[in-house]
């Protein structure tokens, strides 16, 4: 039963995208929404642990976002995909639930 998970704080604020990772199964997925794209630059705070679940689970980041807080797609940790606003809803109805971390 897969779940989308969402992340939205900074992990440079909070320790949502740990809690969320150590929670999430094998085959699962995280989005990293609003400030919580910060966690998916190549070298940040926790960039770590997406490195050490990319694995097991699928990591996504939305490109507006991104965008938004004028961040380079081009520095984001090796394989996280970037979704636009259909790819979000695609995720949402691809998995049986969705998690939200705040």
């Amino acid at each position: 039963m897969p779940i989308l998970h969402t992340v939205n704080k900074s992990s440079y604020e909070r320790n949502t995208l740990e809690s969320c990772v150590s929670k999430t199964s094998k085959g699962g997925s995280v989005l990293l929404i609003e400030d919580g794209v910060y966690s998916a630059v190549k070298g940040g705070a926790k960039a770590g642990i997406i490195e050490n679940a990319i694995g097991d689970v699928s990591f996504y980041v939305l490109g507006p976002d991104i965008k938004a807080r004028g961040l380079d797609e081009g520095k984001l940790i090796d394989g996280i995909k970037v979704v636009d606003y259909s790819g979000f809803v695609e995720l949402t109805v691809s998995n049986d639930k969705v998690a939200n971390w705040l």
